[in-house]
């Protein structure tokens, strides 16, 4: 490996720290009461060498975003070049989607609840906008193939993720004796079917 080769990947290793430990910060502590300097003091940084990286707090947020919907956009692009049934595919994408907040929960939690309440409106994550055009297109196809009981692909691509969304923050936010989780997941994903399946 070159020298060129290896700032490069020493750049994207810093880079990554400082997300990492921006958005373990956000959690614990909430946006509001995170600093710049707290994040370069949680990576052992000088709090100048941040702003090599970043723009400034809400610039790191916003790359966490980017990065997190990325990776949940990879696992339902996947799902929807399956040629399987599309209803079953739908009902995978569901799941996946809550699996991977609870395997990625300081990830989602920066994303999905503190970035509506701190990113300025004119600025969301294009990354974000194909996770949900991964939604809308797995409802499209069901309901191309006849299998839903409503043809408005927006109206129930809204309501899954409202449902999904749902289940997702509580189990990675909340303290609540729930049942085993998967058993829940599954249950909920079923009534979200359940509900727009055609009889």
């Amino acid at each position: 490996m070159g020298v060129k080769e290896r700032r490069a990947r020493e750049k994207e290793n810093t880079r990554e720290e400082i997300l990492d430990a921006a958005r373990t910060l956000f959690v614990k502590e909430g946006y509001e009461h995170v600093s710049m300097r707290k994040i370069a003091d949680k990576v052992e940084y000088a709090p100048g060498t941040i702003y090599l990286y970043f723009q400034d707090k809400a610039d790191i947020l916003y790359r966490i975003c980017e990065e997190t919907f990325s990776k949940l956009a990879q696992r339902m692009q996947a799902i929807n070049q399956d040629p399987a049934n599309p209803l079953d595919g739908l009902r995978r994408g569901l799941r996946t989607y809550v699996q991977f907040g609870v395997d990625n929960p300081n990830h989602y939690i920066c994303t999905f609840v503190q970035a509506k309440q701190q990113m300025q409106c004119d600025r969301h994550p294009e990354a974000g906008e194909r996770c949900f055009d991964c939604l809308r297109a797995a409802v499209q196809r069901c309901i191309d193939a006849g299998q839903l009981n409503c043809d408005d692909a927006e109206e129930i691509s809204q309501a899954l993720w409202a449902g999904v969304h749902g289940i997702t923050t509580l189990l990675v936010t909340c303290s609540f004796p729930f049942i085993e989780h998967t058993r829940l997941i599954d249950r909920v994903v079923y009534i979200l079917i359940e509900g727009i399946r055609q009889r």
